[in-house]
């Protein structure tokens, strides 16, 4: 195996966690570096010089490894609690590489309410490899049950889904994958959570991966895509098909990641605080609100019992595609934008931004409302944020004004 999927430079089995997540986030082995740099250094480099026509260093070429790319690496596999982490160019980009295990006439099972990039891949591998993709409802884990065969290769899950948040059953769906199908393997889309707040790895998946772009950088200064694995022969594979198609993060956006990650656990602290509080105040004024914080969540025990958190993005419902555009026009503070994980805060329709590749009629059958808002809260004043919300509320005449 070793052969044909070798190593990338440096790889190593992450160590075990030896202290709390918001210190051990911002704690990064830099121990090798023979200035003794306090900021892992950029290697800035396409290729290293080596020391003889035969005898190959540990760094060859950029696109099969460079050192600050095996930084950030060993650093995300540590707080992920994966056995090996690999960075790719973006979020979508680590979901491609992870689908080139599947062959043709093997099969994918993934949830019906699913990120439109997430769709739009899985759409493409349909009609161009003949992977076929089984679309359920994994807020019930039997319901993946029917679909395990011999066929099945990858079962893809995200838990909060976007953008309605539902949450899977990641342990159980696990547990029935493995038994019944050995060579398939678990994956989940864990950008929205973080590994923070929750890390699937120890929850039973084969396979983690995150759009990098989002809380693991903070800022969306960058696009990236992190690959966490439990089996280091599987990391082997992927790494293979990095190395193979070019696609490994370049050695500055590793830089730039690494300097996000630190901040994570901080961020998303005031974040999920301010989230909280704008759910609550979302749902007293009647909208039904989807966010797995919330009591009235048909999942809020089972969130609880796999997560530490719910998270900064919620999403509701108005009733009203007018009033929701309004709303979202409305609004100064919250930058009209796709992607969440940002310091600032974000708001958009999913059917017309997001989701919109997802054709209208698969949108009407997984029951995808229209006028749905999605929130992604950033780290301003909360009072601040509250303020502009119920301002765009009442001028989009989703709220009666108060009476003099």
């Amino acid at each position: 195996m070793t052969d044909i999927f070798p190593s990338s430079p440096a790889a190593s089995v992450v160590s075990t966690r030896r202290y709390r997540f918001a210190t051990e986030v911002v704690t990064v082995d830099n121990s090798d570096d023979p200035h003794n740099a306090a900021s892992v250094p950029i290697y800035q480099s396409a290729t290293f010089k080596q020391k003889g026509a035969t005898a190959s260093g540990e760094y060859d070429y950029t696109r099969s490894g460079n050192p600050t790319r095996t930084h950030v690496e060993n650093h995300l596999a540590k707080i992920m609690g994966a056995e090996r982490a690999l960075v790719v160019t973006s979020g979508m980009g680590a979901l491609d590489v992870i689908t080139r295990l599947v062959r043709s006439g093997e099969e994918i099972i993934a949830g019906d309410d699913l990120y439109g990039g997430t769709n739009r891949l899985l759409s493409f591998l349909a009609q161009s490899q003949n992977v076929k993709t089984h679309h359920v409802d994994t807020t019930k884990a039997e319901s993946v049950l029917p679909y395990l065969s011999d066929k099945t290769r990858l079962v893809l899950l995200e838990s909060p889904t976007n953008p309605l948040i539902k949450i899977s059953d990641i342990p159980t769906i696990a547990k029935y994958v493995h038994e019944r199908c050995p060579n398939a393997l678990v994956v989940v889309d864990n950008t929205m959570m973080s590994p923070y707040l929750q890390r699937p790895l120890e929850l039973g998946a084969d396979i983690s991966y995150h759009s990098g772009t989002k809380y693991l950088s903070g800022h969306h200064d960058l696009m990236a895509g992190v690959i966490g694995v439990k089996d280091t022969s599987v990391g082997d594979q992927l790494y293979y098909v990095i190395n193979a198609t070019g696609c490994g993060l370049s050695p500055f956006d590793s830089w730039l990641l690494l300097r996000g990650v630190k901040t994570l656990a901080v961020r998303m602290d005031k974040q999920q605080a301010s989230c909280i509080r704008i759910a609550n105040y979302l749902e007293t004024q009647g909208f039904r609100v989807h966010f797995p914080g919330l009591l009235s969540h048909p999942q809020y025990h089972l969130h609880r019992s796999i997560s530490a958190g719910p998270g900064a993005v919620l999403s509701f419902e108005t009733g009203d595609i007018g009033i929701s555009e309004r709303i979202v026009e409305g609004t100064k503070l919250w930058s009209i934008s796709v992607s969440f994980g940002c310091v600032n805060s974000l708001i958009s329709m999913p059917c017309r931004m997001s989701h919109a590749s997802i054709p209208a009629h698969v949108r009407a059958e997984r029951a995808l409302p229209e006028d749905l808002i999605r929130l992604c809260v950033g780290i301003e004043d909360v009072e601040d944020l509250l303020e502009d919300l119920e301002q765009a509320l009442l001028s989009a005449g989703a709220l009666p004004y108060p009476s003099k």
